[in-house]
């Protein structure tokens, strides 16, 4: 009996470390398995650095080694904020078709809309310095340009107006500084503030002069941003021309009159408030006092017009975006 007991108790032991020796097995081939799928399946690629690279038509130096490190930070950053960049450029499908004529009717280079980009993600967003709008305008120089701003108004809000305004600055800033890299450097940092910096380190290049963070990082974001949206495909970023944000087609009605009720304004033209401020985002109250008396042009869907079969007029490409 003492014998079957010790038997017993062998053969127990035994089958305990068989299965914990199965069980570390397993788990070790667990393991194994998932460093493998996860070498086979995922990869992580440093971004090709492009050998020759302009800026509104002003060459790049890529010769140079920290504007070669600076570019290939901010490549990096925006190709693996993947969710960002594909808002970028989903955007630009609705955006681009206004900015670009209008930058090319003012003599500004098309690559100034990769600005506009890195400023706001084509947004109209408030900066906690309180610039506002697509392009980032702070009030004066909103003021100052053009751009009315008001209690009830923002017209920093407006895409075409903004751009406009866009436009007579910066070809300021091009002729105070000579070239449109330092224009783009002054529009982050101001003027005053790009030309002390140049002053003082007796410099007039953008890639020469020693600037804070931000406006050190500001010229190779937006170079980083129109190389990827430029060709995408070289990045990994594959979008199909239908996943664009399509421009919404509108109607203009003329908003004139004193202490105007805009729900009512709304209803009276057959469009949801919703879209009356979606369209116009330049009105900013939800009455307008309007005591100056201003006429203002404001957009409202055409009939039918936030029905996608409306917008796209049935045309919805699947074809790979190429560049923008």
């Amino acid at each position: 009996m003492k014998k079957l007991t010790i038997t017993a108790i062998v053969l127990a032991s035994l089958a305990l470390i068989g299965e914990a020796f199965i069980f570390a097995t397993s788990k070790e081939s667990s393991d194994e398995v998932h460093r493998k799928a996860l070498k086979a399946n995922y990869h992580i690629y440093a971004p090709v650095l492009p050998d020759t690279l302009y800026f509104a038509g002003e060459r790049v130096p890529m010769n140079i080694y920290y504007v070669r490190e600076s570019l290939d930070r901010e490549l990096m950053v925006n190709m693996y904020w993947q969710s960002n960049l594909l808002l970028y450029m989903k955007r630009a499908g609705r955006f681009f078709p206004v900015i670009e004529p209008i930058l090319k009717r003012n003599g500004v280079p098309d690559d100034f809309k990769y600005l506009c980009v890195i400023e706001s993600g084509l947004q109209n967003l408030t900066s906690p310095a309180k610039a506002q709008g697509y392009w980032q305008f702070i009030r004066p120089t909103a003021e100052k340009y053009g751009l009315y701003v008001s209690d009830e108004i923002d017209m920093r809000n407006d895409i075409e107006a903004s751009t406009e305004a866009a436009c007579r600055y910066l070809k300021d800033l091009k002729q105070r500084f000579g070239s449109w890299t330092s224009a783009a450097a002054a529009y982050n940092c101001g003027e005053n503030g790009l030309g002390r910096r140049y002053k003082l380190e007796s410099v007039n290049n953008y890639y020469d002069v020693r600037l804070n963070p931000e406006t050190a990082r500001y010229v190779y974001r937006i170079l980083a941003v129109k190389q990827i949206m430029q060709h995408p495909q070289d990045y990994g970023v594959y979008v199909r021309e239908c996943d664009l944000y399509p421009v919404i087609p509108t109607q203009s009605v003329t908003l004139s009159g004193q202490d105007v009720d805009l729900y009512e304004f709304a209803r009276t033209h057959n469009c949801s408030y919703k879209m009356l401020r979606e369209l116009n985002p330049w009105i900013t109250a939800e009455k307008l006092k309007n005591k100056a008396a201003k006429s203002y042009t404001v957009k409202l869907p055409v009939k039918k017009g936030t029905e996608m079969s409306t917008i796209t007029r049935g045309n919805r490409s699947n074809r790979l975006v190429e560049g923008m």
